[in-house]
């Protein structure tokens, strides 16, 4: 049966990625680590981009987000294929099944890579140096877990790096007052949602010797990602003060704040089914600050 039937038949529709992607390339197509990679590009365009050239570069931006998002996946599967096969959740994945060869998944990343950074010649050279620099991050990522029971953090530093592409793709330089605080809230932000993510599999993790913040606090989590969320919208509030945006831009800021504290508080750390969907919510903050900085932009 076709994953379209298998939908149809649950009385779900089935998504653009069942219906028109091939099977080998759909779990390098799932939303969610798109928008998480694009967020911080989309804050820091919507902080500077006049009303008329905005649309053009969200678009942008959220090509380069998909593709990238799509390579860091990939490279991930690559080198964890093995790991991947004795993790429950994992053992599917193209690589770690078999489904694609190897060297497959390699062509595969030249050509998101290639897609993805291609976008960014039309911005200055800072802008694709930028770009091109992020890819050993994102190549590395995978590796932070053999070495340290911090990988989230160092996917906070790969992740927040749209914040750096939006200032310079428009200003022509990173500009401190609008990159930083947005850069270091989304590294804060990250260290929340994805060591949530991290509870998913933490005893298969243990059993396979791969590290993690889930692994590393423990029973403490909940009080550690308490800080990060701290961090994460003490960063946002900051920036906004220093670029002085609008009133709304805090009733906005507020209704985030109260759906990381929801997150935080409500989460279930010993259902990987309630930590994936609390991962997945993100998607929602993120929207919530965008819309907060329009606003807070339109009625100063």
């Amino acid at each position: 049966m076709s994953s379209k039937q298998t939908q149809l038949k649950k009385g779900k529709q089935p998504s653009w990625i069942e219906i028109y992607l091939p099977k080998e390339v759909r779990p390098y197509a799932k939303p969610i680590g798109s928008w998480l990679l694009a967020w911080p590009a989309f804050w820091s365009v919507a902080l500077i981009a006049d009303l008329g050239s905005l649309p053009k570069m969200l678009a942008i931006f959220g090509w380069w987000a998909v593709w990238i998002r799509g390579a860091g996946c990939t490279i991930n599967d690559y080198f964890d294929r093995d790991f991947d096969k004795k993790v429950e959740r994992t053992k599917s994945r193209p690589l770690a099944s078999g489904a694609v060869s190897p060297a497959k998944g390699l062509w595969w990343l030249a050509f998101q890579l290639f897609i993805g950074l291609g976008v960014l010649y039309q911005f200055n050279i800072l802008t694709l140096a930028l770009a091109i620099v992020h890819v050993p991050f994102v190549f590395a990522y995978p590796l932070m877990k053999r070495i340290t029971y911090w990988p989230q953090a160092f996917l906070g530093v790969m992740i927040s790096w749209g914040a750096l592409l939006g200032s310079s793709a428009l200003k022509g330089s990173v500009v401190p007052s609008i990159a930083y605080p947005l850069y270091i809230s989304s590294f804060f932000w990250t260290l929340v949602y994805d060591t949530i993510y991290a509870h998913q599999d933490k005893v298969d993790d243990a059993k396979a010797g791969i590290k993690s913040t889930a692994l590393r606090f423990g029973d403490a989590t909940k009080i550690w990602i308490t800080w990060f969320g701290i961090g994460c919208i003490g960063a946002l509030l900051l920036g906004g003060f220093i670029v002085n945006i609008g009133l709304p831009y805090y009733v906005f800021l507020a209704i985030a704040t109260g759906q990381l504290i929801w997150q935080i508080f409500t989460v279930d750390l010993s259902s990987p089914m309630d930590c994936g969907k609390k991962f997945v919510s993100n998607q929602w903050f993120g929207a919530i600050i965008f819309t907060g900085i329009l606003v807070g932009r339109l009625f100063p």
